[in-house]
């Protein structure tokens, strides 16, 4: 299920930087959408990245705080299930963020996380997100490592 395009969805998805793939999501994934990525070649982990449409901006056509929350906590598990394997699926624990910027209509939004520390149940990752390479978003997570086999996932296949 992937959201509608919208003219500027449609315009922009031609700009999207060089080496980022569309990662294909269900659900409540999927409607906040496109959303881009590849796995970094030095570490590994994610990068991600979308254009600011307008279905994503608060009344000031800027990039709601809800859609970069949003963002950060895809990119965070991601990060840690990643580091972990890839093999699951970790939910958020906590999820703390600093609003540095803004990200206007258009704008090309993007992440990379860092993995700070893993333990046997928690992964502990940051991540800067910038708008057109300015600082827009500082966020830090926690997620959990599950033990049960029903949050298994193939999370690396979603970045090709």
């Amino acid at each position: 299920m992937n959201a509608p395009q919208t003219p500027l969805s449609a315009a922009a998805a031609a700009a999207i930087p060089a080496g980022f793939k569309p990662l294909k999501f269900m659900g409540f994934m999927a409607v906040n959408g496109p959303l881009y990525g590849y796995l970094h070649a030095e570490d590994g982990l994610p990068v991600m990245g979308f254009r600011v449409e307008e279905r994503h901006c608060n009344p000031m056509m800027v990039c709601h705080g809800g859609m970069l929350m949003t963002f950060a906590d895809m990119l965070l598990g991601f990060t840690c299930s990643v580091a972990a394997g890839g093999r699951k699926f970790m939910p958020t624990v906590n999820l703390a963020g600093d609003y540095v910027g803004p990200a206007k209509l258009g704008s090309w939004v993007e992440g990379r996380g860092r993995l700070l520390r893993q333990t046997r149940n928690l992964g502990f990752a940051d991540c800067l997100i910038t708008a057109d390479g300015a600082p827009c978003l500082r966020a830090s997570g926690i997620m959990k490592i599950p033990a049960q086999e029903s949050r298994e996932a193939d999370v690396l296949s979603l970045f090709g």
